[in-house]
């Protein structure tokens, strides 16, 4: 009975880590998307909870001791007043230009680059990758948990030890594994979409100033615009222009030590055929050919 109640602890314990692995995956999945939308409210009022009855009036309280009483009633002290120097009055200065307002949604620019979108799907594909990885190694677990679950009447003590530290330490180096092949994908997601968001404030502000804007909102935070003065789809066109490819560090390449290194490639070294080193360490990612 000790030995079988030790095993199924020890598989407890092996499954918890299965479980917070695979949720973390899971996680690091479901956060790839632009936004999050909010619950309406009238969603809200029907998933509340019904009110609670009126609670009873509680007791009356205990009178104050003396003591306090006599602490509150002291009026507050009186705190010196420095004097503090005036503040003189400033120069008249030209006055702002008025203000010629455009608006933007850099959600629909993300969507609209060809870059965002090549960058969406590679690195979609290697989280998908890891997700199976980790449900696979997930199922090894259990078979090797029922394994020794069978195994343990006709086991010693020592032996059923040495095969619960066995797969522990199996279970450790997988997490540990998992764990820093997420992080390596996340990282390759800020290098590409940093280069995005790089190259699109460039871009607003150039078209911006080609149309005479001096102010420019984003669209989602406006009630009501004319057509006329989105240029959403005006950055979009001159970004697949532009930069109609990113930079993205290769499955097998920590993006950390890349950036160490001194040796970070660009698209322009990965269409000019540059540096052959930093070249086999990365992939350049191309856009779709428009048929």
């Amino acid at each position: 009975m000790l030995r079988n109640s030790g095993v199924r602890l020890f598989a407890a314990a092996v499954a918890l880590g299965c479980g917070s692995l695979v949720g973390s995956v899971a996680h690091a999945q479901n956060n790839s998307g632009w936004f999050v939308p909010k619950a309406s409210p009238q969603h809200a009022e029907l998933a509340a909870p019904p009110a609670a009855p009126p609670a009873p009036p509680p007791d009356p309280l205990p009178a104050p001791p003396a003591d306090r009483v006599e602490a509150q009633a002291q009026t507050p002290p009186v705190l010196p007043l420095p004097q503090i120097p005036n503040s003189p009055d400033l120069p008249k200065g030209a006055p702002p230009p008025a203000p010629i307002i455009g608006v933007i949604s850099v959600p629909d620019v993300m969507r609209l680059s060809t870059a965002a979108q090549q960058a969406e799907r590679v690195l979609g594909a290697r989280r998908d990758e890891l997700a199976r990885d980790a449900q696979k190694e997930q199922a090894s677990w259990r078979d090797e948990q029922q394994k020794l679950q069978g195994q343990a009447r006709t086991m010693s003590s020592d032996q059923i030890q040495a095969s619960e530290r066995k797969l522990q330490e199996r279970v450790i180096a997988a997490q540990k594994n998992f764990r820093n092949r997420n992080r390596i994908i996340q990282e390759a997601a800020q290098v590409s979409l940093g280069q995005i968001e790089r190259e699109l404030v460039q871009i607003i502000r150039q078209v911006a100033a080609s149309r005479s804007m001096n102010l420019v909102l984003h669209r989602e935070q406006v009630a009501l615009s004319q057509d006329n003065l989105d240029i959403t789809q005006q950055v979009a066109t001159q970004l697949n222009s532009i930069l109609p490819s990113v930079f993205i560090p290769a499955a097998n390449v920590d993006p950390e030590v890349l950036a160490k290194s001194g040796t970070m490639p660009t698209t322009a070294d990965a269409e000019q055929g540059g540096a052959s080193a930093p070249a086999a360490a990365a992939t350049a990612v191309a856009p779709k050919a428009k048929h």
